[in-house]
Formats: structure tokens, sequence, C-alpha cells
């Protein structure tokens, strides 16, 4: 992946009844590599138990539900209606990239569909997902190894020794939220995601991006006026200023 990240607009359609809550964050940081991922949303009958998880991400997320009935017994409506969005979208011109999340064969001729108007498409689904679906995409992940790969550490330290101690500089009305593991974790997370130079250097703009690309994330709602001086408040990175004025970053522990 270059140093900056595309700006191109990305679609992530979800196969509810088929994918996995747990999994959407390391897929959003995938389709990273191809733009940010502005149209998100998920598909089945919320009314399901079984979809609780799902119901849980799309508020974190702002993903938005696709509600359809199971009018008959044995067919996936959820299926027809996904495929009748992401052909809307690929003919309006406006994405020029697609994730679909789901182990259903039956949306190989979609993925081949969008693939001829030379629009990419990365599918997110198990193990046991039809090889005629995986060959369709332009690139299949196995959402299973997407969520137990190890992440590379430069030092075994907890998450919770690693925060910043309070800043006297933060202690206005914009320090509405504290710079907690959950943040943390997203900028190791989107560090560990993006290119490193020889030295171990990443862009911050791309890192911030990929940040952005799992949440709302800005830092401002932590207080510091962007995204460098929130950097620079963490021990866990070191940063270093470019001749070309490019902020770069190295995780140090």
């Amino acid at each position: 992946m270059a140093d900056d990240v595309p700006a191109r607009n990305i679609a992530l359609l979800i196969d509810a009844d088929n994918a996995t809550p747990s999994a959407l964050d390391p897929v959003l940081t995938v389709l990273a590599e191809l733009g940010t991922v502005n149209v998100r949303r998920a598909y089945g009958n919320w009314s399901k138990p079984g979809l609780k998880g799902w119901r849980d991400m799309s508020v974190k997320h702002g993903i938005e539900p696709q509600q359809q009935f199971d009018l008959t017994k044995g067919k996936n409506a959820t299926d027809m209606k996904m495929t009748i969005d992401a052909m809307d979208l690929l003919f309006r011109g406006r994405v020029q990239g697609f994730g679909i999340m789901s182990s259903d064969s039956d949306f190989m001729p979609l993925a081949m569909r969008i693939r001829q108007d030379g629009i990419p498409v990365y599918g997110f689904g198990s193990s046991r997902t039809p090889e005629a679906f995986r060959q369709a995409c332009t690139r299949f992940i196995d959402v299973t190894a997407l969520t137990e790969r190890p992440k590379p550490s430069p030092a075994d330290v907890p998450l919770s020794e690693s925060l910043p101690p309070p800043i006297e500089a933060r202690t206005t009305e914009s320090a509405v939220r504290p710079v907690d593991e959950d943040l943390l974790k997203l900028l190791i997370d989107a560090y560990t995601s993006v290119k490193r130079d020889d030295r171990g250097f990443v862009s911050l703009s791309a890192m911030g991006q990929l940040a952005g690309n799992r949440s709302s994330f800005d830092a401002r709602n932590y207080g510091f006026r962007q995204l460098s001086d929130l950097i620079k408040a963490v021990p866990n990175f070191q940063t270093e200023r470019r001749p070309d004025g490019r902020l770069f970053v190295k995780r140090v522990r």
C-alpha cells in the first residue's frame, strides 16, 4: 500500500446472515487499501436475535441497516436486495470499489459483473466460502485469518500502562473524551496496517485516514487541535518531520 491512502469512494455491503460482526474492524482496515468506506450497509431481518451483534455494530460504525423480511421459507430475499443496491451504486458511477462481506456463493455473479466494469471487488468470508465466490472477487480475504492474525508489537506493554498522563492543555471543554485503551488500540492497528519504510516509520496522513476509516475518529474529540498533537502526547509513538514537510510516525512501545 502506498504512503497516501487513495481518496476513492468505497461501498461495503454486508450479508448479515452470513458474516461475523467481530471481523468488521479488520475488514474496514483492509478496504482502506482502496479508499474511504463511505457507503456502509448491512442486510438482514433485524427482528432475528442472531443479528444483535450487527445491530450493535451499526451504531458503533455508522452502518445503515437494511431490513429484509423472510417472506418465503427457504428463500433469502436479502441476497436479491444486496444485488439490486450494488447495481444501483455501480450505475451511478460514484463508487470506485466494493467490499462484500458474505460466505454465500450466490454473490459470485455480482462480483463478476462489477469487475467487468473495471471496479475492484474485495470479498470477505469464512474458510467455508465456496471457491466460485472466492475466484470471482478481485481479492478474497478469510476473515478468520484477519481476526486471529497476531499484531507485531515492539514491546509487551499493557495498553493501560501506555496511556499518556493527564495534560493541562487538554482540561478544556473540547477535551470531552479521555485517551483510553480503545483509542490506543485504534492507533496501533492503523499504524500496523500502513506500509512502513526501512526505519519503521509510516506517513501520519495515511495512518490517520486508516483510523478514520474504522470509526468517526477525530483528534479534536480528545481535546487536541490535530492528529499530530495527539500522537505526540502518546508515549507509544515517535514522530519525525521530513524535509518535504510531511510528518512520519514510528511505534516505539
